[in-house]
């Protein structure tokens, strides 16, 4: 890990404060994930068992490349619906690293899902979990060792119960959801150190998506799709999509994510079983001259199909 040096003890309660409260330059404290898209379950617990099989997930973000201890971001999901009954239920884990901050979180979901027409259901859904918070000031240097806040350590661990709600209306077409993330507006605060403006608290992160897919001809697929973030007091961002698929084996795509970056999708399906994405984000701000490109890989194992008609009744999903 890189060795920071900070000349004022000041700033320590500001890099506590910033790495509470940010995770991106878009002050999102959620990691964020150009493939959102092959594993929306992370946005949305709606999502899960909406699909008429289970699946394992797991993704993987190398953010900033060129930045020493920019954002690591793990993530392994898995879910799946109720055999005979209209709902859904799974989990996931993550691990987020930037810099001296690490986050780990592990929820659980339950959904519920309704027929609305006999082409459209509406599904609801919850996650309910823990985000752990740990701030490791031990790579840093101080010119100040007799710092109070120091007194206590240079290690600081926070455990916080949170939540989230969502609803997903889909067809074997198209699909939209909104979540609503981080409800409870949980206040961070680490022993002794006192943070003013409401730096440390957790902020609502709200998610609308949506996506149709059109059947070109009997090889390629055409799906478009959007996301649009909600932050309270912070610009509305938007990922713009578009991607075509192969035989329903291969996919290359482009995403556009509004003053930030411009990503390259590509996928591959084997036997409708075993999938991997890949997405290379090349960053357009100004912040392009210190970070460099980000990577991502997603890998993804479906098993266990239930039989149409199973599960509630439950449409697939278009992916």
């Amino acid at each position: 890990m890189k060795n920071y040096i900070l000349v004022k003890k000041s700033k320590i309660i500001i890099i506590i404060a910033l790495l509470l409260s940010i995770s991106s330059v878009k002050a999102q404290q959620l990691p964020m994930f150009t493939q959102y898209m092959f594993n929306d379950y992370v946005l949305n617990p709606a999502v899960g068992g909406t699909n008429d099989y289970y699946q394992v997930k797991t993704n993987y973000r190398y953010q900033w490349a060129d930045i020493d201890d920019g954002p690591r971001t793990y993530v392994l999901s898995a879910y799946g619906p109720h055999k005979t009954m209209p709902m859904g239920y799974g989990g996931y884990i993550m691990n987020d690293v930037t810099g001296p901050l690490t986050k780990t979180a592990l929820y659980g979901s339950y959904a519920y899902n309704i027929r609305v027409t006999n082409d459209i259901r509406l599904s609801m859904g919850v996650f309910i979990g823990l985000m752990q918070y740990k701030i490791d000031l031990s790579s840093i240097t101080f010119q100040d060792l007799d710092d109070p806040i120091l007194a206590n350590g240079t290690k600081w661990t926070k455990v916080s119960p949170d939540a989230s709600f969502g609803l997903y209306l889909y067809t074997s077409q198209y699909y939209a959801g909104f979540s609503a993330n981080q409800l409870l507006g949980n206040k961070i605060e680490l022993d002794t150190i006192e943070m003013s403006g409401g730096l440390n608290r957790l902020k609502g992160h709200y998610y609308l998506t949506g996506g149709y897919k059109y059947n070109i001809n009997r090889n390629f697929d055409i799906e478009p799709s959007l996301f649009l973030k909600f932050i309270p007091r912070s610009p509305i961002q938007a990922d713009i999509n578009v991607k075509t698929i192969y035989q329903k084996m291969a996919w290359a795509g482009l995403s556009y994510r509004t003053g930030d970056a411009l990503s390259i999708l590509l996928g591959y399906n084997y036997q409708d079983m075993i999938y991997i994405g890949y997405s290379y984000d090349l960053t357009l701000s100004d912040f392009k001259q210190y970070s460099g490109s980000t990577h991502e890989i997603m890998i993804g194992v479906k098993f266990n199909r239930i039989k149409q008609g199973g599960g509630g009744g439950k449409m697939r999903k278009i992916r």
